[in-house]
């Protein structure tokens, strides 16, 4: 079946006229990893891909120079409009254009290449990506479907103000306990569009009642945290929040628990 992807560079040139740009090429070359040009393929999949490429057979003793007097010599020229390749398979899984899929694995190996465009900008070394409109439309998907999951679980926690609460104290470091519940809920349906992986992840958890629990005794002072250490008087109780949490639920350490919350019911009475 047929795929494309272009092979796309990163514009260096953009104080020139567009005219110019356009006549930029950018070659995506071989690189050394320890010594040796960079190879994409296992030993067993370039035997598989290059037979009839190179002008030795796999069998043959000098295989293994020609294969590295290949790869030291690849050389992709990259141009403004980029460069397309097909990369589909055949009904026997194999390329239906070898040349372009061996360009291709070399790209996808090469440390000059990201995935994405945003990946390349934001790295100072990627100096291109692999644009992939089939897999950018499923990352596209993806992120509006955990929008949508994030949204149905707003509407669930906006129905009961205890979990709203929980949920708020964990997301941020606002105290949900000096807030009306329009405040606390105006605030988690901010926090849910600006991060709606982050939301979803801690309303969906297992352990959101006691954690909620946790960071409210931080809060009150029962416990104290030290960067990611959660600690109860001189004892640590775990290096970080999931530690504690299983601290907590062992049952041999259930009557010191039942002292901690003893101790968060008088604060809150005080």
């Amino acid at each position: 079946m047929s795929k494309k992807v272009t092979i796309r560079q990163k514009e260096l040139l953009n104080h020139l006229p567009k005219a110019v740009r356009a006549e930029a090429v950018y070659k995506l070359s071989s690189v050394y990893v320890n010594r040796q040009p960079l190879k994409p393929f296992t030993p067993e999949e370039e035997k598989q891909y290059m037979q009839g490429i190179l002008d030795v057979n796999p069998d043959h003793n000098d295989w293994p120079k020609y294969a590295r007097n290949y790869w030291a010599e690849m050389s992709i020229p990259i141009g403004f409009t980029g460069v397309e390749l097909e990369i589909g398979m055949d009904d026997n899984d194999f390329p239906l254009q070898i040349m372009d899929y061996i360009k291709y694995r070399f790209a996808l190996k090469h440390p000059h290449v990201a995935m994405t465009k945003d990946e390349m900008d934001a790295d100072f070394n990627k100096r291109f990506y692999i644009q992939d409109l089939s897999r950018d439309d499923k990352v596209k998907n993806n992120k509006i479907q955990m929008k949508k999951d994030a949204d149905k679980e707003f509407i669930k926690l906006s129905s009961n103000p205890k979990s709203m609460k929980r949920v708020l104290r964990l997301l941020s470091t606002a105290n949900p306990d000096r807030m009306t519940e329009d405040q606390i809920e105006n605030s988690l349906y901010e926090l849910k569009n600006t991060n709606p992986k982050k939301f979803l992840r801690i309303a969906t958890d297992k352990n959101l009642e006691l954690k909620s629990e946790i960071e409210e005794m931080v809060t009150a002072g029962v416990l104290r945290k030290i960067g990611t250490q959660i600690i109860y008087i001189d004892e640590v109780l775990g290096e970080d929040m999931d530690d504690t949490v299983v601290f907590l639920k062992d049952k041999k350490n259930s009557g010191k628990l039942t002292v901690m919350r003893a101790k968060l019911k008088e604060l809150a009475l005080a």
